[in-house]
C-alpha cells in the first residue's frame, strides 16, 4: 500500500480470512495519524478487528504480531518464495554438529532440503515449506535458544513434508519440523508435522465449516492429499497443548481413521515428543512406539480391554458392594439388597409406607455403611422429615406421643446430636419458590450432591410430584421412557443408588391386594427400565392378618448377584424397621400346639423375614 494518507479507508484482504474463498477486499484500513492504524474486516464471518502502531522508517518498538499485521496489510496477495529471495544457505558444519547433538543426520537435513539464514548477525534454520516442489512458507528458528517466526508475506499455511505423503495410504503427524526429521531418522518418511504447534486447548461444541476454521486452515487446504488416507497416526507432544491439537486434528479427520501415539515413560520421567524418544531409546525405539499405537477413543464406543482392571476388581472382590449392601433386614437380603450404580422404582398403594420404608433403609446404610444421601421428598415437610430420620436413627419418639409406646422421649443431647448427624450425612432437594422442580432440575442438584458431599443414593419422592411439562407431540410413554433414561444414566455414570417413588393409578373395584408393579400411572417402562422394582403393601384387613404386617415384595432384579424375585413381610411400629429372622424360631416351636396357635393367629404367611419394632436390627 503506497498511499498512507491519514484518515483514508483502504480496502485490502484480510490478513486473517484472506477474504474468504472468493478472495473478497473486506477488510478495511485507516490511518488515524502517522503511527497508529485501526483495522476491521466486514466478513461477518471473520469480523477481525483491532488498533496498533504501524511501522515508520524511524523505526519503532512494535511487537511481532504488529509487524506481521502491518506487513499484510501492504502484501495481502499470496507470495511465491524462492531460495533467493528468502536469502537461504547451505547448512554450516556448526549447525550440522548441532543436529546431529540431537539425534538428525546430514542425510535427513538434506534430503529435506533444510538451510540456514542470517538475520542480522544471528545465525538461524531456515525450514522451507514445499507444495509441488515449489516454497510456499519457512519457518526459522534459532540455535541454541528456541526462538520461532516465519517468513513475511501472506504465505498459504501448509503441512511441512507434505511432498512426503503423496500416495500414501498411513500418515504420521508430528507438533513440529524437529519431530518430522526424528521420524525419518527411525525410517517413517511417511511423516508431516503441522505448521503452528498446537492450541492451548481443545475447542467445544461441533466442528467449524472449513471456510471459518481459520486455525486449521492448512488442514482442509490439503483435504485431497489426505481424502484416500486409512491409518492417521497422532504423534502429537505429550502436554495439554499437545493432547488438544491430537483431539482437534481427530475430530477433523474422522476418529475412526486415527491412532494415538502414546509416548513411554523412562525412569519416572515423561519423554514429550518424537526427537526426545529418538534421543533417549534410538530410532529403533521410536519406530516400535509408533508401531505401537492404540485406536484413537471414539466417544460411547470401547474394547473390554479398555475396563480390564474394573472388571479384575470386580472379580476379586475389591469393589465397593460388588454383591450389594446390606439393607440391614437379613430376612430381605435374600431378595434385595443395594447396588451403587443401579435404579429402584417404589410403589404401593397411598398409606403403605413406601415413604417410611425407604427412611428406614437409608438410615440403616448410613449406620453399616456410612452413605450419605441427597432427598427430594416434595410430600414430606422438612422437620417431618428431620423427625423420622432422627426417630428411626436412635430408635426414639421425637415427642412423647401416642405412637411411642411409652418409649423414653429424645434427650436435648440425641436431639443434639441428631441434627448434627442430619446435617453430616442428608442433603436436602427442595425448590425455593412455588414452583414444582423438573426432573432434570433435581438431577442437576444431584451431580452437585455428589461433587460436592460425595453422595452415594438418591431418594426421589415421589413422581407425580415433579413437573412434567412435555411437547404436544411427546406421549407420556415417551416421557415417562425419557426422565427414567436420564435418572439411569446418572446414576451410572455417578455410582449412585436411586429410589424413584412412583404411585400406581386408580384402582376400580380394588379389594385390598398389592398392586403390580404395571399399575404404576403413566407408563410400562417403570418395571421395563428399573434395576428394581419393589411394591410396598400394608394389610388393611384384620379378618386377613395383623394390621401391621407389610409386605415387601420384590417384583424385578435384573442383576442377579444383587437378589431375586421373593416376599419378605415386616412388622411395622412407626419407628423403625428392624428384621428378626423367624423362620428358625418356627423350627424350634414346631410342636402341634404351637402349629395350632399360630394358625389361630393367622401367622401362617409364607415368610416372615423382618418386624418393625424400637429393638434394632438384629
Amino acid at each position: 500500500m503506497d498511499d498512507w494518507t491519514l484518515g483514508k479507508e483502504h480496502r485490502l484482504i484480510c490478513p486473517q480470512c484472506n477474504g474468504g474463498t472468493t478472495y473478497e477486499p473486506s477488510f478495511s484500513l485507516r490511518l488515524e495519524d502517522e503511527w497508529t492504524a485501526i483495522w476491521k474486516c466486514h466478513r461477518s464471518t471473520c469480523g477481525y478487528h483491532g488498533k496498533a502502531n504501524v511501522p515508520h522508517e524511524n523505526g519503532s518498538a512494535l511487537t511481532k504480531r504488529q509487524m506481521a499485521a502491518a506487513y499484510h496489510w501492504r502484501n495481502p496477495k499470496i507470495t511465491e518464495f524462492s531460495r533467493t529471495s528468502l536469502n537461504l544457505q547451505p547448512l554450516s558444519d556448526d549447525v550440522i554438529k548441532w543436529f546431529a547433538t540431537r539425534g538428525i543426520s546430514q542425510k535427513v537435513l538434506q534430503r529435506n532440503r533444510v538451510e540456514q539464514i542470517y538475520s542480522g548477525s544471528e545465525l538461524a534454520i531456515a525450514f522451507p515449506y514445499y507444495k509441488e516442489n515449489k516454497i510456499i512458507d519457512c519457518k526459522y528458528r534459532t540455535i541454541p535458544e528456541k526462538r520461532f517466526w516465519k517468513a513475511r508475506g501472506a504465505a498459504r499455511r501448509t503441512f511441512y513434508g507434505l511432498e512426503d505423503i503423496k500416495g500414501r495410504d498411513e500418515v504420521v503427524i508430528v507438533e513440529g519440523e524437529m519431530d518430522k526429521l526424528s521420524m525419518e531418522e527411525a525410517g517413517i518418511i511417511n511423516c508431516v508435522s503441522v505448521p503452528d504447534g498446537a492450541p492451548v486447548k481443545a475447542a467445544d461444541g461441533e466442528t467449524p465449516d472449513p471456510e471459518e476454521d481459520k486455525k486449521f486452515s492448512y488442514l482442509w487446504d490439503c483435504k485431497e492429499q489426505f481424502g484416500k488416507v486409512t491409518r492417521i497416526f497422532l504423534a502429537t507432544d505429550a502436554d495439554g497443548p499437545g493432547l488438544a491439537l491430537a483431539e482437534e486434528l481427530a475430530r477433523r479427520f474422522g476418529r475412526e481413521r486415527c491412532w494415538r501415539v502414546n509416548w513411554p515413560v523412562v525412569d519416572g520421567k515423561q519423554l514429550k515428543d518424537a526427537n526426545e524418544v529418538l534421543l533417549t531409546l534410538g530410532p529403533e525405539a521410536l519406530r516400535e512406539v509408533v508401531a505401537k499405537s492404540e485406536l484413537y477413543p471414539i466417544r460411547g464406543l470401547f474394547q473390554f480391554s479398555n475396563f480390564f482392571k474394573e472388571i479384575d476388581d470386580y472379580y476379586h472382590m475389591r469393589v465397593e458392594e460388588a454383591e450389594g449392601a446390606s439393607t440391614g433386614w437379613k430376612g430381605l437380603d435374600e431378595y434385595y439388597t443395594v447396588v451403587p450404580g443401579e435404579l429402584t422404582i417404589v410403589t404401593g398403594v397411598p398409606n403403605s409406607g413406601k415413604s417410611e420404608w425407604i427412611d428406614a433403609l437409608v438410615c440403616n446404610l448410613n449406620r453399616s455403611k456410612g452413605w450419605s444421601f441427597a432427598l427430594c421428598s416434595m410430600e414430606n415437610k422438612v422437620t417431618d422429615h428431620a423427625r423420622k430420620l432422627i426417630e428411626k436413627h436412635y430408635r426414639k419418639p421425637f415427642f412423647e406421643a401416642k405412637y411411642s409406646n411409652s418409649t423414653p422421649r429424645l434427650t436435648p443431647e440425641e436431639f443434639a446430636a441428631g441434627l448434627e448427624w442430619l446435617d453430616n450425612h442428608f442433603y436436602l432437594i427442595r425448590c425455593e419458590n412455588e414452583k414444582l422442580p423438573s426432573a432434570d432440575w433435581v438431577l442437576d442438584r444431584a451431580k452437585a450432591a455428589v461433587q460436592r458431599y460425595g453422595i452415594r443414593g438418591l431418594v426421589i419422592d415421589p413422581y407425580n410430584e415433579l413437573d412434567h411439562q412435555r411437547s404436544s407431540s411427546q406421549t407420556e410413554t415417551e416421557y415417562v421412557s425419557q426422565i427414567l433414561t436420564k435418572i439411569k444414566r446418572f446414576a451410572q455414570h455417578h455410582d449412585c443408588h436411586v429410589w424413584f417413588v412412583a404411585h400406581p393409578r386408580q384402582m376400580l373395584n380394588w379389594q385390598g391386594q398389592p398392586p403390580n408393579m404395571y399399575d404404576i400411572s403413566g407408563s410400562a417402562h417403570f418395571i421395563n427400565k428399573c434395576d428394581n422394582g419393589i411394591v410396598v403393601h400394608r394389610n388393611r384387613d384384620a379378618e386377613k392378618g395383623p394390621l401391621d404386617q407389610v409386605q415387601i415384595l420384590v417384583k424385578k432384579v435384573r442383576n442377579k448377584i444383587a437378589g431375586q424375585i421373593g416376599e419378605a413381610v415386616l412388622k411395622y411400629d412407626r419407628l423403625v424397621f428392624v428384621s428378626c429372622d423367624v423362620r428358625a424360631w418356627l423350627i424350634v416351636c414346631s410342636s402341634p400346639l404351637v402349629s395350632f396357635l399360630l394358625l389361630s393367629l393367622k401367622l401362617g404367611f409364607r415368610r416372615v423375614t423382618g418386624l418393625f419394632s424400637d429393638a434394632g436390627p438384629v
